[in-house]
Protein backbone atom coordinates (compact mmCIF):
# COMPACT_ATOMS: atom_id res chain seq x y z
CA UNK A 1 0.00 0.00 0.00
CA UNK A 2 1.31 3.77 -0.72
CA UNK A 3 4.70 1.72 -2.71
CA UNK A 4 3.15 1.89 -6.28
CA UNK A 5 5.20 4.30 -8.39
CA UNK A 6 3.53 2.66 -12.08
CA UNK A 7 0.38 1.42 -12.59
CA UNK A 8 -0.69 0.16 -16.07
CA UNK A 9 -4.17 -1.50 -16.75
CA UNK A 10 -5.36 -3.24 -20.23
CA UNK A 11 -8.58 -3.75 -18.80
CA UNK A 12 -11.82 -5.62 -20.98
CA UNK A 13 -13.63 -2.60 -22.77
CA UNK A 14 -17.10 -3.70 -22.87
CA UNK A 15 -16.58 -5.10 -26.46
CA UNK A 16 -19.25 -7.49 -25.83
CA UNK A 17 -16.81 -10.65 -26.93
CA UNK A 18 -14.62 -13.42 -25.60
CA UNK A 19 -11.15 -13.29 -25.64
CA UNK A 20 -9.38 -16.75 -25.93
CA UNK A 21 -5.84 -17.64 -26.59
CA UNK A 22 -5.32 -20.52 -29.10
CA UNK A 23 -4.13 -23.78 -27.83
CA UNK A 24 -2.95 -26.89 -29.23
CA UNK A 25 -0.79 -29.79 -28.11
CA UNK A 26 2.53 -30.16 -28.74
CA UNK A 27 4.14 -31.94 -31.74
CA UNK A 28 0.81 -32.61 -33.42
CA UNK A 29 0.30 -29.87 -36.02
CA UNK A 30 -0.17 -32.60 -38.75
CA UNK A 31 -1.52 -35.70 -36.24
CA UNK A 32 -5.31 -36.24 -37.15
CA UNK A 33 -8.31 -37.40 -34.46
CA UNK A 34 -11.17 -38.49 -35.94
CA UNK A 35 -10.21 -36.23 -38.79
CA UNK A 36 -9.69 -33.11 -36.41
CA UNK A 37 -6.28 -31.59 -35.25
CA UNK A 38 -5.39 -32.48 -32.13
CA UNK A 39 -6.34 -28.92 -30.84
CA UNK A 40 -7.49 -27.95 -26.89
CA UNK A 41 -9.66 -25.20 -28.73
CA UNK A 42 -9.80 -22.13 -27.77
CA UNK A 43 -9.22 -21.35 -24.07
CA UNK A 44 -10.95 -18.29 -22.81
CA UNK A 45 -8.97 -15.21 -20.86
CA UNK A 46 -12.00 -13.39 -19.87
CA UNK A 47 -15.16 -12.79 -20.94
CA UNK A 48 -15.84 -8.76 -22.35
CA UNK A 49 -19.60 -9.39 -22.13
CA UNK A 50 -21.18 -6.94 -19.22
CA UNK A 51 -24.57 -6.57 -18.02
CA UNK A 52 -25.75 -2.72 -17.54
CA UNK A 53 -23.85 -1.35 -15.52
CA UNK A 54 -21.70 -4.08 -13.74
CA UNK A 55 -18.73 -3.01 -16.04
CA UNK A 56 -18.64 0.14 -14.52
CA UNK A 57 -19.09 -0.95 -10.90
CA UNK A 58 -16.06 -3.41 -11.60
CA UNK A 59 -13.83 -0.94 -12.72
CA UNK A 60 -14.54 1.40 -10.13
CA UNK A 61 -14.21 -0.85 -7.34
CA UNK A 62 -10.98 -1.45 -8.73
CA UNK A 63 -9.53 1.92 -9.50
CA UNK A 64 -10.46 2.84 -5.29
CA UNK A 65 -8.39 -0.43 -4.62
CA UNK A 66 -5.18 0.93 -7.20
CA UNK A 67 -5.44 4.70 -5.49
CA UNK A 68 -4.50 3.04 -2.29
CA UNK A 69 -1.43 1.17 -3.68
CA UNK A 70 -0.49 4.15 -5.91
CA UNK A 71 2.66 5.99 -3.88
CA UNK A 72 2.19 9.61 -3.45
CA UNK A 73 4.34 10.53 -6.63
CA UNK A 74 2.45 7.19 -8.38
CA UNK A 75 0.76 7.58 -11.82
CA UNK A 76 -1.95 5.57 -13.31
CA UNK A 77 -2.10 4.58 -17.31
CA UNK A 78 -5.47 2.92 -18.19
CA UNK A 79 -6.17 1.95 -21.85
CA UNK A 80 -9.29 1.73 -23.36
CA UNK A 81 -11.25 2.47 -26.64
CA UNK A 82 -14.27 4.97 -27.50
CA UNK A 83 -16.93 2.22 -26.28
CA UNK A 84 -16.37 3.34 -22.27
CA UNK A 85 -13.65 5.79 -22.41
CA UNK A 86 -16.22 8.80 -21.62
CA UNK A 87 -17.38 6.51 -18.28
CA UNK A 88 -13.65 5.67 -17.29
CA UNK A 89 -12.68 9.68 -17.18
CA UNK A 90 -15.20 10.49 -15.11
CA UNK A 91 -14.66 7.37 -12.51
CA UNK A 92 -11.03 8.18 -12.61
CA UNK A 93 -11.55 12.10 -12.09
CA UNK A 94 -13.59 10.94 -9.18
CA UNK A 95 -11.59 8.57 -7.75
CA UNK A 96 -8.22 10.43 -8.39
CA UNK A 97 -9.23 13.65 -8.77
CA UNK A 98 -9.95 16.07 -12.17
CA UNK A 99 -6.80 18.11 -10.98
CA UNK A 100 -4.61 14.18 -11.49
CA UNK A 101 -5.51 14.03 -14.82
CA UNK A 102 -2.28 14.63 -17.30
CA UNK A 103 -3.32 13.24 -20.26
CA UNK A 104 -5.47 11.57 -23.04
CA UNK A 105 -2.74 9.82 -25.26
CA UNK A 106 -4.26 8.30 -28.44
CA UNK A 107 -2.25 5.42 -29.58
CA UNK A 108 -2.54 5.47 -33.44
CA UNK A 109 -2.41 1.12 -34.90
CA UNK A 110 -3.55 -0.03 -37.65
CA UNK A 111 -6.88 0.43 -38.81
CA UNK A 112 -9.63 -2.01 -37.69
CA UNK A 113 -11.84 -2.49 -40.58
CA UNK A 114 -16.03 -2.05 -40.19
CA UNK A 115 -18.60 -0.66 -42.13
CA UNK A 116 -16.60 2.11 -44.11
CA UNK A 117 -20.18 2.92 -45.49
CA UNK A 118 -21.39 4.17 -42.14
CA UNK A 119 -18.33 5.52 -40.33
CA UNK A 120 -14.89 6.17 -40.17
CA UNK A 121 -13.26 3.60 -40.24
CA UNK A 122 -11.28 2.52 -36.68
CA UNK A 123 -7.85 3.18 -36.01
CA UNK A 124 -6.34 4.27 -32.99
CA UNK A 125 -7.12 3.42 -29.20
CA UNK A 126 -6.74 6.23 -25.46
CA UNK A 127 -4.71 5.67 -23.08
CA UNK A 128 -5.75 7.74 -19.92
CA UNK A 129 -2.91 9.14 -17.81
CA UNK A 130 -3.24 10.25 -14.24
CA UNK A 131 -0.57 11.12 -11.66
CA UNK A 132 -0.27 13.04 -8.25
CA UNK A 133 1.55 16.49 -8.00
CA UNK A 134 4.62 15.47 -7.26
CA UNK A 135 5.01 13.65 -10.84
CA UNK A 136 8.06 14.18 -13.26
CA UNK A 137 7.78 13.12 -16.75
CA UNK A 138 11.06 11.31 -17.35
CA UNK A 139 11.42 13.46 -20.46
CA UNK A 140 14.97 13.18 -21.32
CA UNK A 141 14.98 9.22 -21.21
CA UNK A 142 15.43 8.28 -25.15
CA UNK A 143 12.42 6.02 -24.79
CA UNK A 144 10.45 8.86 -24.43
CA UNK A 145 11.34 10.96 -27.03
CA UNK A 146 11.30 11.27 -30.80
CA UNK A 147 13.07 12.38 -33.72
CA UNK A 148 12.57 15.99 -34.80
CA UNK A 149 10.86 16.71 -37.89
CA UNK A 150 11.76 17.29 -41.13
CA UNK A 151 11.39 21.21 -41.03
CA UNK A 152 13.60 21.43 -37.55
CA UNK A 153 16.15 19.02 -39.02
CA UNK A 154 16.31 21.23 -41.85
CA UNK A 155 16.44 24.90 -40.32
CA UNK A 156 18.60 23.68 -37.29
CA UNK A 157 21.59 25.70 -37.33
CA UNK A 158 24.29 27.23 -34.50
CA UNK A 159 24.64 30.89 -33.05
CA UNK A 160 27.76 32.41 -32.65
CA UNK A 161 28.52 30.73 -29.23
CA UNK A 162 28.39 27.40 -30.58
CA UNK A 163 24.48 26.89 -29.42
CA UNK A 164 22.23 24.78 -31.55
CA UNK A 165 18.63 26.17 -32.13
CA UNK A 166 15.71 26.14 -34.76
CA UNK A 167 13.51 28.70 -35.78
CA UNK A 168 9.60 28.52 -35.90
CA UNK A 169 7.56 31.03 -38.15
CA UNK A 170 4.43 32.11 -37.04
CA UNK A 171 3.20 31.92 -40.93
CA UNK A 172 3.20 29.61 -43.41
CA UNK A 173 5.67 31.24 -45.52
CA UNK A 174 9.25 32.55 -44.76
CA UNK A 175 9.77 35.86 -42.82
CA UNK A 176 10.85 38.42 -44.27
CA UNK A 177 13.51 41.10 -43.08
CA UNK A 178 11.00 43.21 -41.51
CA UNK A 179 9.04 40.27 -39.69
CA UNK A 180 12.46 38.61 -38.39
CA UNK A 181 13.20 41.60 -37.23
CA UNK A 182 9.80 42.36 -35.10
CA UNK A 183 10.40 38.51 -34.02
CA UNK A 184 7.63 37.60 -36.37
CA UNK A 185 9.39 33.94 -35.66
CA UNK A 186 10.34 31.83 -32.50
CA UNK A 187 13.81 30.17 -31.85
CA UNK A 188 14.45 27.36 -29.87
CA UNK A 189 17.42 25.72 -28.48
CA UNK A 190 18.30 22.34 -27.94
CA UNK A 191 20.87 20.89 -26.19
CA UNK A 192 21.88 18.30 -28.60
CA UNK A 193 19.49 17.79 -32.30
CA UNK A 194 20.63 14.05 -32.18
CA UNK A 195 18.07 13.29 -29.44
CA UNK A 196 15.10 14.51 -30.97
CA UNK A 197 12.07 16.16 -28.71
CA UNK A 198 9.19 14.56 -25.84
CA UNK A 199 6.85 12.97 -27.41
CA UNK A 200 3.62 14.75 -27.91
CA UNK A 201 0.20 12.85 -26.85
CA UNK A 202 -0.48 11.40 -30.32
CA UNK A 203 1.42 7.87 -30.34
CA UNK A 204 1.89 6.71 -34.44
CA UNK A 205 5.31 5.85 -34.33
CA UNK A 206 5.12 2.22 -32.97
CA UNK A 207 3.42 -0.93 -34.14
CA UNK A 208 0.41 -1.71 -33.48
CA UNK A 209 -1.23 -5.57 -32.19
CA UNK A 210 1.15 -7.23 -35.16
CA UNK A 211 4.14 -8.37 -33.15
CA UNK A 212 7.36 -9.27 -34.83
CA UNK A 213 8.29 -12.61 -34.82
CA UNK A 214 11.07 -13.02 -31.98
CA UNK A 215 8.30 -11.23 -29.88
CA UNK A 216 5.93 -14.34 -30.01
CA UNK A 217 8.30 -16.66 -30.70
CA UNK A 218 6.93 -19.86 -28.94
CA UNK A 219 4.43 -18.02 -27.27
CA UNK A 220 0.31 -18.93 -27.17
CA UNK A 221 -1.08 -15.80 -29.38
CA UNK A 222 -2.98 -13.08 -27.13
CA UNK A 223 -5.92 -11.39 -29.46
CA UNK A 224 -5.00 -7.64 -27.73
CA UNK A 225 -1.51 -8.41 -26.69
CA UNK A 226 0.47 -4.58 -26.68
CA UNK A 227 3.58 -4.22 -28.02
CA UNK A 228 6.83 -3.77 -25.82
CA UNK A 229 7.62 -0.24 -27.67
CA UNK A 230 4.13 0.60 -26.29
CA UNK A 231 4.84 -0.17 -22.86
CA UNK A 232 8.89 0.85 -22.80
CA UNK A 233 7.63 4.66 -23.60
CA UNK A 234 4.61 4.17 -20.63
CA UNK A 235 7.37 2.84 -18.00
CA UNK A 236 10.19 5.08 -18.89
CA UNK A 237 7.97 8.07 -18.78
CA UNK A 238 6.95 7.53 -15.34
CA UNK A 239 9.01 5.97 -13.31
CA UNK A 240 12.69 5.11 -12.43
CA UNK A 241 15.25 2.20 -12.05
CA UNK A 242 14.03 0.33 -8.92
CA UNK A 243 10.31 1.60 -9.19
CA UNK A 244 7.36 -0.74 -8.77
CA UNK A 245 5.29 -1.63 -11.74
CA UNK A 246 2.13 -3.12 -11.37
CA UNK A 247 0.04 -4.60 -13.68
CA UNK A 248 -3.99 -6.32 -12.33
CA UNK A 249 -5.00 -7.55 -16.12
CA UNK A 250 -1.35 -9.13 -16.85
CA UNK A 251 -2.47 -11.35 -20.04
CA UNK A 252 0.36 -12.13 -21.93
CA UNK A 253 2.81 -10.28 -19.43
CA UNK A 254 4.16 -7.31 -21.68
CA UNK A 255 4.40 -5.12 -18.98
CA UNK A 256 6.05 -7.36 -16.61
CA UNK A 257 8.19 -8.31 -19.22
CA UNK A 258 9.56 -4.49 -19.97
CA UNK A 259 9.41 -3.85 -16.55
CA UNK A 260 11.87 -6.46 -15.81
CA UNK A 261 13.94 -5.27 -18.86
CA UNK A 262 14.28 -2.02 -17.70
CA UNK A 263 15.44 -2.49 -14.22
CA UNK A 264 11.79 -1.91 -12.30
CA UNK A 265 10.22 -4.39 -10.01
CA UNK A 266 6.85 -5.46 -10.61
CA UNK A 267 3.68 -7.18 -9.53
CA UNK A 268 1.27 -9.22 -12.41
CA UNK A 269 -2.06 -10.19 -11.26
CA UNK A 270 -4.56 -12.09 -13.64
CA UNK A 271 -7.03 -14.48 -12.86
CA UNK A 272 -6.35 -17.29 -15.58
CA UNK A 273 -3.66 -19.60 -15.22
CA UNK A 274 -2.79 -19.28 -19.14
CA UNK A 275 -2.13 -16.13 -18.86
CA UNK A 276 0.35 -16.83 -15.56
CA UNK A 277 1.95 -19.91 -17.58
CA UNK A 278 2.47 -17.11 -20.61
CA UNK A 279 4.32 -14.38 -18.48
CA UNK A 280 6.35 -17.17 -16.34
CA UNK A 281 7.91 -18.63 -20.05
CA UNK A 282 8.23 -14.69 -21.00
CA UNK A 283 9.87 -14.11 -17.82
CA UNK A 284 12.22 -16.50 -17.73
CA UNK A 285 13.36 -16.30 -21.39
CA UNK A 286 14.61 -12.18 -20.09
CA UNK A 287 16.30 -13.35 -16.61
CA UNK A 288 18.07 -15.92 -18.36
CA UNK A 289 19.28 -13.93 -20.80
CA UNK A 290 20.06 -11.42 -17.92
CA UNK A 291 21.46 -13.68 -15.91
CA UNK A 292 24.64 -14.48 -18.81
CA UNK A 293 24.83 -10.81 -19.63
CA UNK A 294 25.32 -10.42 -15.70
CA UNK A 295 28.15 -13.19 -15.38
CA UNK A 296 29.97 -11.78 -19.08
CA UNK A 297 29.99 -7.63 -17.66
CA UNK A 298 33.36 -6.42 -17.79
CA UNK A 299 34.42 -2.69 -17.60
CA UNK A 300 35.77 -1.83 -21.08
CA UNK A 301 36.46 1.90 -20.38
CA UNK A 302 37.61 3.87 -17.85
CA UNK A 303 34.86 6.14 -18.33
CA UNK A 304 30.78 4.49 -17.99
CA UNK A 305 29.10 5.51 -21.34
CA UNK A 306 25.52 5.25 -19.41
CA UNK A 307 24.08 5.91 -22.69
CA UNK A 308 24.80 2.49 -23.67
CA UNK A 309 25.71 0.66 -20.59
CA UNK A 310 22.84 -2.02 -19.98
CA UNK A 311 20.00 -1.25 -17.63
CA UNK A 312 20.48 -3.95 -14.36
CA UNK A 313 17.58 -5.80 -13.32
CA UNK A 314 15.98 -4.83 -9.96
CA UNK A 315 15.80 -8.95 -9.69
CA UNK A 316 16.94 -12.25 -11.33
CA UNK A 317 13.70 -14.07 -10.38
CA UNK A 318 10.15 -14.35 -9.62
CA UNK A 319 7.36 -15.57 -7.42
CA UNK A 320 3.83 -16.88 -8.20
CA UNK A 321 1.46 -16.47 -5.60
CA UNK A 322 -2.35 -17.95 -5.63
CA UNK A 323 -4.79 -15.87 -3.72
CA UNK A 324 -7.50 -17.50 -4.59
CA UNK A 325 -9.24 -20.71 -5.79
CA UNK A 326 -9.00 -20.11 -9.36
CA UNK A 327 -8.73 -23.75 -10.21
CA UNK A 328 -11.90 -24.10 -10.42
CA UNK A 329 -12.75 -20.68 -12.98
CA UNK A 330 -15.19 -22.20 -15.77
CA UNK A 331 -17.68 -20.82 -17.56
CA UNK A 332 -21.06 -19.42 -15.97
CA UNK A 333 -23.20 -21.56 -18.99
CA UNK A 334 -21.47 -24.30 -17.91
CA UNK A 335 -21.87 -23.82 -14.43
CA UNK A 336 -25.60 -22.98 -14.43
CA UNK A 337 -25.77 -26.40 -16.15
CA UNK A 338 -24.09 -28.82 -13.54
CA UNK A 339 -25.02 -27.10 -10.77
CA UNK A 340 -28.87 -27.34 -12.22
CA UNK A 341 -28.50 -31.05 -12.43
CA UNK A 342 -27.15 -31.61 -9.09
CA UNK A 343 -29.17 -29.86 -6.88
CA UNK A 344 -32.58 -30.60 -9.60
CA UNK A 345 -33.37 -27.07 -10.35
CA UNK A 346 -36.43 -26.65 -12.22
CA UNK A 347 -35.41 -24.72 -15.64
CA UNK A 348 -37.94 -21.78 -16.69
CA UNK A 349 -37.08 -21.19 -20.32
CA UNK A 350 -39.37 -17.36 -20.16
CA UNK A 351 -37.50 -16.55 -17.00
CA UNK A 352 -35.24 -13.61 -18.02
CA UNK A 353 -33.70 -12.83 -14.46
CA UNK A 354 -33.18 -16.22 -12.24
CA UNK A 355 -31.94 -19.69 -13.31
CA UNK A 356 -34.86 -21.58 -12.28
CA UNK A 357 -36.94 -23.21 -9.10
CA UNK A 358 -36.36 -25.37 -6.95
CA UNK A 359 -39.89 -26.46 -4.68
CA UNK A 360 -40.77 -23.38 -3.65
CA UNK A 361 -37.89 -20.77 -4.20
CA UNK A 362 -36.64 -19.54 -6.95
CA UNK A 363 -32.84 -20.19 -7.68
CA UNK A 364 -30.19 -17.59 -8.90
CA UNK A 365 -26.60 -18.99 -9.54
CA UNK A 366 -23.82 -16.54 -8.75
CA UNK A 367 -20.99 -16.95 -11.29
CA UNK A 368 -18.16 -18.83 -10.19
CA UNK A 369 -15.48 -16.41 -10.92
CA UNK A 370 -16.26 -13.93 -8.20
CA UNK A 371 -17.36 -14.89 -4.81
CA UNK A 372 -20.94 -13.91 -3.81
CA UNK A 373 -21.10 -9.97 -2.82
CA UNK A 374 -23.17 -7.40 -1.51
CA UNK A 375 -23.52 -5.85 -5.01
CA UNK A 376 -24.87 -9.31 -6.61
CA UNK A 377 -27.11 -9.86 -3.52
CA UNK A 378 -28.50 -5.61 -4.48
CA UNK A 379 -28.80 -7.32 -7.53
CA UNK A 380 -31.57 -9.81 -6.77
CA UNK A 381 -33.37 -7.54 -4.08
CA UNK A 382 -33.85 -5.29 -6.91
CA UNK A 383 -35.74 -7.61 -9.13
CA UNK A 384 -38.26 -8.75 -6.48
CA UNK A 385 -38.99 -4.81 -6.25
CA UNK A 386 -39.79 -4.99 -9.55
CA UNK A 387 -42.40 -8.10 -8.53
CA UNK A 388 -44.59 -6.91 -5.96
CA UNK A 389 -46.28 -9.92 -5.95
CA UNK A 390 -43.96 -12.23 -5.64
CA UNK A 391 -43.65 -13.55 -2.04
CA UNK A 392 -41.74 -16.56 -2.78
CA UNK A 393 -38.01 -16.75 -1.05
CA UNK A 394 -34.82 -17.02 -3.16
CA UNK A 395 -32.26 -19.68 -3.17
CA UNK A 396 -28.64 -18.60 -4.38
CA UNK A 397 -25.82 -20.46 -5.27
CA UNK A 398 -22.35 -19.39 -5.00
CA UNK A 399 -18.74 -20.40 -4.91
CA UNK A 400 -17.14 -18.55 -1.68
CA UNK A 401 -19.17 -15.49 -0.40
CA UNK A 402 -17.31 -12.41 1.37
CA UNK A 403 -17.78 -11.51 4.85
CA UNK A 404 -19.86 -8.15 3.96
CA UNK A 405 -22.36 -10.77 1.90
CA UNK A 406 -23.00 -12.90 4.66
CA UNK A 407 -23.44 -9.77 7.14
CA UNK A 408 -26.55 -8.37 4.09
CA UNK A 409 -27.92 -11.64 4.22
CA UNK A 410 -28.50 -11.96 7.82
CA UNK A 411 -29.89 -8.03 8.35
CA UNK A 412 -31.62 -8.60 5.50
CA UNK A 413 -33.93 -11.93 6.40
CA UNK A 414 -34.05 -9.86 10.13
CA UNK A 415 -36.35 -7.29 8.60
CA UNK A 416 -38.16 -9.36 6.32
CA UNK A 417 -41.13 -11.89 6.66
CA UNK A 418 -40.98 -13.35 2.30
CA UNK A 419 -38.51 -12.64 0.12
CA UNK A 420 -35.78 -14.10 2.16
CA UNK A 421 -32.71 -15.21 1.17
CA UNK A 422 -30.46 -18.91 1.88
CA UNK A 423 -27.24 -19.29 0.89
CA UNK A 424 -26.03 -22.52 -0.69
CA UNK A 425 -21.64 -22.26 -0.64
CA UNK A 426 -21.09 -25.04 -2.92
CA UNK A 427 -17.55 -25.17 -1.37
CA UNK A 428 -18.70 -26.03 2.37
CA UNK A 429 -22.21 -26.88 2.47
CA UNK A 430 -22.28 -29.94 4.82
CA UNK A 431 -25.70 -31.07 2.41
CA UNK A 432 -24.97 -30.17 -1.08
CA UNK A 433 -21.44 -29.29 -1.50
CA UNK A 434 -18.54 -31.01 -3.45
CA UNK A 435 -20.29 -30.76 -6.58
CA UNK A 436 -17.24 -28.81 -8.16
CA UNK A 437 -14.05 -29.98 -7.74
CA UNK A 438 -10.65 -29.72 -9.37
CA UNK A 439 -8.76 -33.19 -10.40
CA UNK A 440 -5.20 -32.14 -10.55
CA UNK A 441 -2.55 -33.72 -12.93
CA UNK A 442 -0.41 -35.58 -11.77
CA UNK A 443 2.97 -37.39 -13.13
CA UNK A 444 5.44 -40.25 -12.95
CA UNK A 445 9.02 -39.15 -12.39
CA UNK A 446 12.07 -41.09 -11.13
CA UNK A 447 14.82 -39.29 -10.06
CA UNK A 448 18.12 -41.31 -8.90
CA UNK A 449 22.32 -40.94 -8.94
CA UNK A 450 24.43 -41.64 -11.64
CA UNK A 451 27.41 -41.29 -13.21
CA UNK A 452 28.80 -39.42 -16.53
CA UNK A 453 31.97 -39.39 -17.51
CA UNK A 454 33.28 -41.10 -14.34
CA UNK A 455 31.63 -38.24 -12.13
CA UNK A 456 28.25 -38.30 -10.28
CA UNK A 457 25.39 -37.07 -11.62
CA UNK A 458 21.35 -36.61 -11.11
CA UNK A 459 19.05 -38.44 -13.26
CA UNK A 460 15.40 -37.39 -13.93
CA UNK A 461 13.24 -39.01 -15.84
CA UNK A 462 10.09 -38.32 -16.74
CA UNK A 463 8.02 -41.39 -17.26
CA UNK A 464 4.34 -40.58 -17.20
CA UNK A 465 2.07 -37.25 -17.62
CA UNK A 466 -1.45 -37.17 -17.30
CA UNK A 467 -3.54 -34.39 -17.08
CA UNK A 468 -7.80 -34.81 -16.33
CA UNK A 469 -8.01 -31.31 -17.73
CA UNK A 470 -6.75 -31.56 -21.32
CA UNK A 471 -8.06 -35.16 -21.50
CA UNK A 472 -11.99 -33.54 -20.81
CA UNK A 473 -11.43 -30.61 -22.94
CA UNK A 474 -10.65 -33.20 -25.97
CA UNK A 475 -13.47 -35.08 -24.69
CA UNK A 476 -12.15 -38.58 -24.29
CA UNK A 477 -11.50 -41.30 -21.46
CA UNK A 478 -8.34 -41.78 -20.35
CA UNK A 479 -7.57 -45.07 -22.03
CA UNK A 480 -8.83 -43.66 -25.40
CA UNK A 481 -6.69 -40.76 -24.64
CA UNK A 482 -4.16 -43.21 -23.98
CA UNK A 483 -4.51 -45.45 -27.41
CA UNK A 484 -5.04 -42.40 -29.44
CA UNK A 485 -2.00 -39.60 -28.15
CA UNK A 486 0.28 -42.25 -26.74
CA UNK A 487 3.27 -39.45 -26.40
CA UNK A 488 2.92 -37.70 -22.78
CA UNK A 489 5.33 -34.96 -24.14
CA UNK A 490 2.37 -33.34 -26.04
CA UNK A 491 0.27 -32.55 -23.42
CA UNK A 492 3.79 -30.66 -21.62
CA UNK A 493 4.31 -27.07 -22.38
CA UNK A 494 7.50 -26.87 -20.52
CA UNK A 495 9.48 -28.58 -17.58
CA UNK A 496 11.40 -27.09 -15.02
CA UNK A 497 14.12 -28.76 -12.42
CA UNK A 498 15.17 -27.30 -8.90
CA UNK A 499 17.99 -29.71 -7.40
CA UNK A 500 18.05 -28.11 -3.80
CA UNK A 501 14.24 -27.14 -3.27
CA UNK A 502 13.30 -25.98 0.30
CA UNK A 503 9.83 -26.27 0.30
CA UNK A 504 9.34 -22.76 -0.46
CA UNK A 505 11.18 -21.18 -3.33
CA UNK A 506 11.73 -22.74 -6.60
CA UNK A 507 15.03 -22.37 -7.63
CA UNK A 508 15.32 -23.08 -11.78
CA UNK A 509 18.57 -25.06 -12.14
CA UNK A 510 17.34 -26.58 -15.39
CA UNK A 511 14.91 -25.50 -17.92
CA UNK A 512 13.39 -27.37 -20.75
CA UNK A 513 11.27 -24.71 -22.97
CA UNK A 514 10.48 -25.92 -26.66
CA UNK A 515 11.00 -23.31 -28.33
CA UNK A 516 8.88 -23.99 -31.18
CA UNK A 517 5.14 -25.40 -30.90
CA UNK A 518 5.97 -28.98 -32.67
CA UNK A 519 9.06 -29.31 -30.11
CA UNK A 520 8.75 -31.91 -27.91
CA UNK A 521 10.32 -31.92 -23.90
CA UNK A 522 13.33 -33.97 -23.60
CA UNK A 523 11.80 -35.93 -20.71
CA UNK A 524 15.60 -37.14 -19.22
CA UNK A 525 17.76 -34.99 -17.98
CA UNK A 526 21.92 -35.41 -16.06
CA UNK A 527 22.48 -32.36 -13.66
CA UNK A 528 25.52 -32.17 -11.56
CA UNK A 529 24.72 -34.13 -8.21
CA UNK A 530 23.58 -32.82 -5.57
CA UNK A 531 24.90 -33.38 -2.10
CA UNK A 532 22.96 -36.45 -0.43
CA UNK A 533 19.86 -35.61 1.44
CA UNK A 534 19.09 -32.72 -0.95
CA UNK A 535 15.45 -32.46 -1.69
CA UNK A 536 14.81 -32.14 -5.86
CA UNK A 537 12.06 -30.93 -7.27
CA UNK A 538 10.51 -31.15 -10.98
CA UNK A 539 7.46 -28.73 -12.13
CA UNK A 540 5.70 -29.64 -14.71
CA UNK A 541 3.56 -27.34 -16.62
CA UNK A 542 0.74 -28.73 -18.79
CA UNK A 543 -0.66 -26.77 -22.19
CA UNK A 544 -3.24 -25.64 -20.20
CA UNK A 545 -1.04 -24.30 -17.41
CA UNK A 546 -1.89 -26.96 -14.61
CA UNK A 547 1.42 -28.04 -12.99
CA UNK A 548 2.61 -30.45 -11.41
CA UNK A 549 5.64 -30.52 -8.46
CA UNK A 550 7.22 -33.93 -7.66
CA UNK A 551 9.67 -33.35 -4.80
CA UNK A 552 12.08 -36.51 -4.27
CA UNK A 553 15.24 -36.75 -1.81
CA UNK A 554 18.22 -38.17 -2.77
Amino acid sequence: RGKVKLIYIDPPFDSGADYVRKVNLRGTASAKLDGEDYSLGEQVQYTDIWANDNYLQFMYERFILLKELLSKDGSIFVHCDNRKMHHLRCLLEEVFGADSFRNEIVWIHQIMGGAHDKRFPKAHETIFWFAADEIKLQSQDSNVRVPFGEYVKNTMQQDDDGRWYYERRRMSRKATTEEAASKAHTRTYVDDPSKGTVATDVWGNMLSYQETSDEREGLDLYPTQKTTRLLTRIISAASTTGDIVLDCFMGSGVVAKVAQQLGRRWIGCDINKGAIQTTAKRLQTIIKEQIATTANDRQTSLIEDDEHTPVKPAQLSFSVWRVNDYDLHIQHNEAVELVAEHLGIQRIKSEGFFDGTRGKYWVKIIPFNHPLTPLDLDSIRSELSNRPSEERDVQVVTLGMELAAKAWVEQHNRNRPINRFHVIELRTDKKYGGIIKHEPAFADVSVSRGTRHGEACLIVEIVDVVSPSIVQRLNLDTSLFRAQIPEWRAVVDCVLIDTAYDGEVFNICLSDVPERKQDLCQGRYELPAPPLGSRVAVKIIDMLGEEIVVVSQI
